[in-house]
Parts: C-alpha cells; sequence; structure tokens
C-alpha cells in the first residue's frame, strides 16, 4: 500500500508553549513526510487508487476575555471575546516565533491553545520544499496526472484579506483569524523568495535593506567578507564576532574565521549558474538579527513583489536604501533625503492600500536613521541640514517622468512639497503598514532633472565613488541600532488595525 505511514492526531489543549509547539512540529513533520513518502511511490511508477492528502496543523484559542497582560505591546491579545484560529507551517522555521505568540496569549488572556490537524490540504510543492524540483524527474503525462493523486496549491485560499482588513468570517468558517497569513500563503511565500533572491528563507535576517542599485551590493560584499576575516585585534574580533557567516546566491555561505578559529576561511555551498532577478545577500548572527539586503532593482512591481514576500517572515524592520532624484535647487548630488511622508504616485497598491490612506513616518525608524546619519558624517544638530533634508518623497511608476508635461507636473510636486522622487520608497513603506513591518527611508540625491543635473554616465561615476560606501554604512548601522531597541517597541502600535490578529 503506497503512504502507508500517515498518523491520525486528537485535539489537544495545551498551557505550556512549549509543549504546543511540539504538538505542532509533530503534526507538520507527519504530514510532510507522508506526501514526501508517498511522492517518492509515486515517482517510482507505484499505482496509487486514491487521491494522497495531508493537513496542516492548526491553533486555535476561545477566550471570554479581553485582559491584556502588557497593553503597551500592540500584539499578544485578542481585542474580542471569541474563537480565533490559524494554520501554521514549518515550525522548524519558524519555532522560537511560534513560540512567542503562544506564550502571549497565554498569558494575556489565562487561556489554553487548542493544536490539531487542520482541513486545509498542504500542497505537495510546499511539502517537499524550496530546494525539490519537483517536475525534474518527472514525464510529461506524470506532471499533467499530478493534481488527480496529490493536492496543489489553491490560490482562493491565498490571497492577502486579513492584511488588508477585508477578512469576514462566515457560517462555514466563523473563527477569526490569529494570524496575518494562513500557511499556505506563507509557504508561497518561501519558495518565491529562494526563487527571486537565490536563498534559502532560513538565511533571512530579521533587519533588511532594499536597494535599487548594485553598488551597494557590492559594498555589502566587501563589507561581510571582511567580518569573517581572522583579526588578533580584541576590538575589531568583538565586534566582527557579532555575526556568524555571510551568506549569497546559491547559498553560498562564508563562515566567521573568528569564531571558528580556521586557518582558512571556511566556504560551502556553490556559485549560482546564474543570478536571481532580485539577489539577497545575509549578514547572519545566531538569533537572527542579522542584516539581509536585497537588491530589488527598478521600479514599484518588483518593490510589491518582494515585500510580499519578506513579510512573511516576520522582520522587525525594513528600509530602503537607494538613489533618487532631487526635486529642491537648494540639494546638491550626494546629498540625503530622509523621508517623512509619501506621494504615492506608484499605483501598484491602489486596490489593497489606497492612496488617500496616510503611510506615517515610523519614530523609531526617522530617529535611528537620523542618528545614524549624524554619526557616520559627523554633522550634528543644525549642521545635518547641510547634508539632508526631510520631507516628501514622491513614487512614481514611469521612469521617464521627466518628459511629462512640466507644467502639471511641478505643480503637483510642488503642492506634495515633494523633496524627491524616486520608484520604490512609497511602495515599499506602504507595503510596510499593509503587512505591520516597520519602516523607513533613506534615499540619496544622484541627480537633479527638475534643474539640468540628469544622470548621465560621467557624473553617476563619480557621485558613486563618493557616496555609496557611506550611505551603506548608514544603512548597517542603523539595523545595528535599531537591534539594540526592545523589538517589541520596534512594532509600533500605530501599524495595527481595528480587530487586529494576535500573531506578531
Amino acid at each position: 500500500m503506497i503512504g502507508n505511514n500517515y498518523k491520525i492526531f486528537k485535539t489537544r489543549d495545551f498551557k505550556d508553549p512549549d509543549k504546543a509547539l511540539e504538538a505542532v512540529r509533530e503534526i507538520y513533520e507527519n504530514s510532510r513526510s507522508y506526501l514526501e513518502e508517498c511522492f517518492k511511490d509515486y515517482c517510482d511508477g507505484k499505482i496509487i487508487n486514491k487521491k494522497v492528502t495531508a493537513y496542516y496543523p492548526y491553533v486555535e484559542v476561545t477566550t471570554n476575555s479581553v485582559k491584556r497582560l502588557d497593553k503597551r505591546l500592540s500584539y499578544g491579545y485578542v481585542s474580542r471575546p471569541g474563537t480565533y484560529k490559524t494554520t501554521l507551517t514549518r515550525p522548524e522555521l519558524f519555532g522560537k516565533y511560534y513560540r512567542e505568540q503562544f506564550r502571549l496569549l497565554m498569558d494575556s488572556h489565562d487561556i489554553s491553545i487548542k493544536v490539531g490537524v487542520s482541513n486545509t490540504p498542504m500542497p505537495i510543492h510546499f511539502a517537499l520544499g524550496e530546494d525539490f524540483y519537483l517536475e525534474g524527474d518527472l514525464s510529461e503525462d506524470m506532471i499533467n496526472d499530478l493534481p488527480s493523486y496529490f493536492d496543489v496549491p489553491d490560490l482562493d485560499i491565498m490571497d492577502d484579506e486579513i492584511a488588508n482588513c477585508a477578512f469576514v468570517p462566515t457560517p462555514e468558517h466563523p473563527e477569526k483569524p490569529l494570524a496575518l497569513f494562513q500557511a499556505p500563503r506563507v509557504d508561497l511565500s518561501l519558495q518565491r523568495l529562494k526563487h527571486y533572491c537565490g536563498t534559502r528563507p532560513e538565511h533571512f535576517q530579521n533587519y533588511v535593506l532594499f536597494t535599487n542599485y548594485q553598488f551597494y551590493i557590492d559594498e555589502f560584499i566587501k563589507f561581510g567578507l571582511e567580518m569573517m576575516r581572522k583579526t588578533n585585534d580584541p576590538k575589531i574580533k568583538e565586534q566582527r564576532c557579532e555575526y556568524s557567516s555571510f551568506v549569497s546566491p546559491g547559498d553560498l555561505v562564508v563562515n566567521n574565521d573568528n569564531i571558528e578559529d580556521d586557518a582558512e576561511i571556511n566556504v560551502s555551498g556553490k556559485d549560482p549558474q546564474r543570478m536571481p532577478q532580485m539577489p539577497a545577500y545575509h549578514l547572519k548572527r545566531p538569533d537572527k538579527n542579522g542584516i539581509t539586503i536585497i537588491n530589488i532593482g527598478v521600479g514599484p512591481s518588483n518593490a510589491k513583489t518582494i515585500t510580499d514576500h519578506v513579510a512573511a517572515l516576520r522582520p522587525h524592520a525594513w528600509i530602503m536604501l537607494g538613489h533618487c532624484a532631487g526635486l529642491r535647487n537648494s540639494q546638491r548630488l550626494g546629498d540625503y533625503v530622509l523621508a517623512h511622508g509619501y506621494l504615492r504616485d506608484d499605483h501598484i497598491l491602489d486596490n489593497f492600500l489606497p492612496t488617500d490612506i496616510p503611510v506615517p513616518p515610523m519614530a523609531e525608524i526617522q530617529q535611528t536613521l537620523e542618528l545614524a546619519v549624524a554619526r557616520v558624517t559627523g554633522n550634528e544638530g543644525y549642521d545635518m541640514k547641510r547634508i539632508m533634508r526631510t520631507g516628501t518623497v514622491a513614487t512614481v511608476d514611469d521612469r521617464n517622468w521627466e518628459l511629462r508635461s512640466h507644467i502639471v507636473q511641478n505643480r503637483r510636486l510642488s503642492q506634495s512639497r515633494a523633496i524627491a522622487m524616486d520608484m520604490e520608497s512609497g511602495t515599499i513603506a506602504a507595503n510596510g503598514l499593509r503587512f505591520r513591518v516597520p519602516y523607513g527611508t533613506l534615499l540619496c540625491v544622484s541627480d537633479k532633472p527638475l534643474h539640468g543635473q540628469l544622470k548621465l554616465p560621467g557624473m553617476a561615476d563619480s557621485f558613486y565613488r563618493q557616496r555609496v560606501e557611506q550611505h551603506l554604512k548608514i544603512g548597517v548601522l542603523t539595523m545595528e541600532l535599531l537591534r539594540e531597541f526592545p523589538f517589541e517597541r520596534l512594532h509600533s502600535r500605530k501599524l495595527r488595525a481595528f480587530d487586529e490578529p494576535a500573531f506578531l
């Protein structure tokens, strides 16, 4: 008989978060390994008499109390009496996160957590993981027949209605959501991150930099590899030991010689045959509070695509670090722009977060970015105005926006008090608000089209040499300073909506 190792679990109640997590692990691994075994039999040509189905674990809580353990927290509680439920996936990746959410719910409401087997099928693609090329060894007929024997991803249950504040319980499913994302939606994002970024999702860190230029990536690679090199200077060694490894596309891992105490840099993985669309690099810490940087390329579509999926990892902060067009005559090439508002003309999120919804600045991020600029540049107080302006950043979906009628366009930009323009920052900030991820933007003026200073090769080369290294240092220092915050302070209540899911 094909796949005869599927164990049946009864629903259980837990008041210990560790035991609840262990139950989730057991159910998940049972389903995953069963599907893997059945798929192997399918590939070996064994006859399957009925469709093979296994299910995700779920957790559920019911409470009549709206007591809150800590009213300062923006998460970890439910705001109304009722029953709340979500499906879970990949406990080996999200175990620490899940355990903390369980603990907070138990403490806030003095309740138990119910763990059981959901009625949401686990698609075979997700059960086999992001490293497995499912169709690689299958014939065309076997690929076509696959949906007849295994569950495949169902797009009807992978929408973002919860995140978009559009979810409505039904008589068939009266429970309210516990988390922004159900398990299949998370699994889809894990697959997409590997595809777009070229590294497995477990390498991603809690502090994420986005950039729109390869020059920043080049500097980050230099910095990351330098941090891995052995040194005998005690002070430098202490700094370098903050990070355990540096990971590049292809899951190429360089371990820290100062920790491993090897004679040579210890390298595993391999260079990819071709670079992914949006390559990611990770300066890792054992607690996952290191720094990830992603070259998202140009445009709001890329910005939405990658933040849609990074959000599923529940990072503590993401920041856009890139170039922009300066719109004011008083600005110089190389000046910094700290966005405290966005004119969202990118249109990519209009159906999910309309443009009349404000995207507020995050005070903790803003203050930390300004502090990092001061430390790296040596400018403080009033002198900061020499090199940086705060104001509105206009984000557009047309790279050749300079070719539009300047009479109409300039009036709108002037009315918004915009000081800079790019194609990604507004999208990244808006998706941060949408997915409850603390966000920020620090740009660098690379051209001034309204004042006759276009981004041309010679001018750009000079600018890159002068500013990219400094700008990246500011971004890295910002993340290191944010890491010193208790992360619950970063996840501000201003990010949370009405009847918000309890999970962070």
